[in-house]
């Protein structure tokens, strides 16, 4: 699509309404799957946006006050939006102009930092517990996404998210771009909060950890700015590490990043089934040893590979 104001408005809305609208039929779908596999009915595609509605016609109760805690659930929701402008969908990302992968990898931990900040408000132990594990596990996964992503910039000799794309189509795989796909599909697999690493809301020890104190439309909007994450950090993986083919098509290559990133949450759903729940330090260890092989992802496109 071409560059211009006109472009930059329509790309962004289309991003906005595909984070916003696809991301609970993607979680729809990823919890049909997993009922298949456990042998079960499971729940229909759309409970996800039934759930969303009925929680949001519900009563907002509150265990504490204050401006933040107020409008924490609105902002968590909006900074995840924020980060769909800046990711690609089939094209450029709409707020290209505004920021490169620094920008983008602040953003992307807007949504985390407001829910440990509304768990610690909340004055809840469990939601407290939740939150400290969340920020561990903040801590543990963000280095690898960052140094996943440098490997592109390194690769491309820019920090645009744009042009990586544009490098990784003209130039195809590389040894080092692969290993840090991969690196960055275990980082993802944290993010959207799946086993074995959903340790921040485990239900049998801390009943929902930060989100515990949530109801209503405060939980709507969490869970909504969740889901909507997971599926903006599925289309990252796959418009930087694999963005082929690019037809050039808006359409097509929307469809196609769609489609990939669907395939991605399929294999973390598959993950989640599989594993059992890792205790914080395990998980912690874990992220250490992937982030090394970030390292050697990166070495090996210092040296070119």
């Amino acid at each position: 699509m071409n560059a211009g104001p006109a472009a930059t408005v329509v790309l962004a809305i289309v991003n906005v309404a595909l984070a916003l609208l696809l991301a609970p039929l993607f979680e729809g779908l990823l919890r049909k799957l997993k009922a298949a596999i456990h042998s079960r009915k499971g729940p229909p595609v759309t409970q996800p946006y039934i759930d969303l509605f009925k929680l949001l016609g519900k009563e907002d109760l509150r265990s504490a006050g204050g401006g933040l805690y107020a409008v924490a659930p609105a902002l968590t929701l909006g900074s995840v939006l924020a980060l769909a402008l800046l990711v690609p969908i089939g094209a450029r990302p709409p707020l290209a102009f505004a920021g490169d992968i620094v920008v983008l990898l602040y953003v992307a931990a807007i949504s985390a930092v407001l829910l440990m900040l509304t768990a610690f408000a909340s004055a809840s132990p469990y939601a407290a517990i939740g939150s400290s594990r969340e920020m561990m596990m903040l801590l543990s996964v963000e280095p690898v996404m960052v140094v996943a992503l440098v490997v592109g910039a390194l690769k491309a000799g820019t920090l645009a998210t744009g042009d990586i794309i544009v490098w990784q189509l003209r130039n195809g795989p590389s040894i080092s771009m692969a290993i840090a796909g991969i690196a960055f599909f275990l980082a993802v697999q944290a993010q959207a909060g799946k086993l074995p690493f959903d340790i921040p809301e485990a239900d049998q020890e801390i009943m929902g950890g930060p989100l515990i104190e949530q109801s209503g439309p405060r939980l709507a909007l969490f869970r909504w700015a969740l889901w909507a994450k997971q599926f903006v950090l599925a289309v990252l993986l796959v418009e930087v590490f694999c963005p082929w083919p690019g037809t050039g098509a808006y359409p097509l290559d929307a469809l196609l990043t769609l489609a990939k990133a669907l395939a991605v949450l399929v294999l973390v759903a598959l993950v989640d089934v599989v594993n059992p729940r890792l205790r914080i330090e395990q998980a912690m260890g874990y992220y250490l040893r992937v982030g090394f092989a970030a390292v050697a992802a990166l070495a090996f496109a210092v040296i070119g590979m």
